[in-house]
């Protein structure tokens, strides 16, 4: 690609949809949002063109959508946060109402690539990104190369144990998803509060210095660091980034979370290895999903 383009990009998210148009030296020079459809299906996708198609499209080539969930090789996604999609052709219908390439690719790895792009891990060969929020999930990349898996399932953090015992809600979400995510966190939180909190509200009353709360972050914090230990240990990283919505309680999640890495991992891999929160927030899956167009790497 010669000269400077730009490309229509989107994030997918549970309840909001994000889309901009990023030139290929990386700035977002317009961006919008909508919600997500509760109705699911082909309303989303509707929802999705729609938001792409508000945004200029001189100098465009191709366009770009984030989504939590699995993307096949054939432009195929199973997303279980939005009513329907099992085996929605994301790709071919976006691409049939855009005229434009499409590119899809889960939101893991939008932002691992966002953030080597244009944030704190350029250069680095070796990162994972883990988006803690809704749910649990990992970007990586390994050698340079970003890592998919067989069934492009790689990186199901949310999944990985942290327990001994094999509680039967973590058949619907996973263990680490259960006890560090945002809704599990907020579940803990009601049942020590014995009323409804949100987790928002649990990070607030934690930096007034309610002990309660902290409490509830520093499990959360426990709980991720040992599963951290499990990735610092097989995959050897430069670098752990943590973005997505519990990045916000920075130090009260990542202070126990850094000391259950050097208590549970490798002891060089441990030292060797630097967590630390994503310096790109929102916009990380939005320049990954453009670096992506610009490259093509999946269409």
């Amino acid at each position: 690609m010669s000269g400077e383009g730009f490309a229509l990009v989107a994030d997918l998210g549970g309840s909001k949809i994000a889309a901009a148009r990023v030139s290929s030296c990386g700035v977002l020079t317009h961006r919008l949002h909508t919600p997500t459809p509760a109705a699911g299906g082909a309303r989303v996708v509707d929802a999705i063109a729609d938001l792409l198609s508000e945004l200029p499209r001189d100098g465009v080539d191709a366009a770009g959508v984030a989504v939590p969930g699995l993307v096949r090789s054939d432009g195929t996604v199973w997303a279980p946060n939005v009513r329907g999609w099992r085996r929605t052709p994301l790709a071919r219908m976006l691409r049939e109402r855009l005229g434009l390439p499409i590119v899809v690719e889960s939101d893991r790895n939008a932002c691992v690539l966002g953030e080597r792009w244009k944030g704190r891990a350029q250069n680095c060969g070796d990162v994972v990104f883990v988006a803690v929020g809704t749910g649990i999930g990992a970007g990586i990349v390994s050698g340079g190369h970003l890592l998919r898996g067989h069934g492009g399932l790689s990186g199901c953090a949310g999944w990985l144990p942290v327990r001994e015992k094999h509680l039967p809600q973590y058949r619907a979400k996973g263990c680490l998803e259960f006890h560090a995510a945002g809704p599990g966190i907020a579940h803990a939180g009601r049942r020590l509060f014995g009323r409804q909190v949100h987790t928002e509200q649990i990070v607030a009353l934690a930096r007034s210095g309610d002990p309660r709360a902290i409490r509830l972050l520093e499990d959360a914090g426990r709980a991720l660091g040992v599963a951290l230990a499990a990735i610092v240990d097989i995959l050897n990283p430069r670098l752990v980034m943590i973005g997505g919505g519990l990045a916000a309680a920075g130090t009260l999640l990542l202070v126990p979370a850094r000391s259950a890495i050097r208590q549970w991992a490798q002891p060089i891999a441990g030292r060797q290895v630097r967590v630390v929160r994503s310096s790109l927030g929102d916009r990380a899956p939005l320049l990954g999903m453009a670096h992506l167009c610009f490259n093509r790497e999946r269409s």
